[in-house]
């Protein structure tokens, strides 16, 4: 599931670099515009919906972050 989190992310904002840190958004390197297009893709391709309280640093600061909250949304 990793790496296809990755994938998505990579095609989404190729200009970031997600495996560069694991705190993406506290050293700012995914501001809000970068974040809603991360939570518009994961919607997109893995058919989930991201509730507003799933919207923490701790789910979108690294990329095991992101696959955790995918995972816990789809399931897997």
């Amino acid at each position: 599931m990793r790496e296809k989190v990755l994938e998505v992310l990579e095609r989404e904002c190729p200009d970031v670099d997600f495996l560069a840190s694991d705190k993406l958004v506290t050293d700012g390197i995914v501001d809000s515009l970068t974040l809603t297009s991360i939570i518009a893709a994961l919607t997109m391709e893995f058919g989930i919906v991201i509730p507003y309280e799933e919207i923490i640093e701790a789910n979108f600061d690294s990329v095991d972050g992101l696959t955790a909250m995918v995972e816990r949304l789809t399931g897997a």
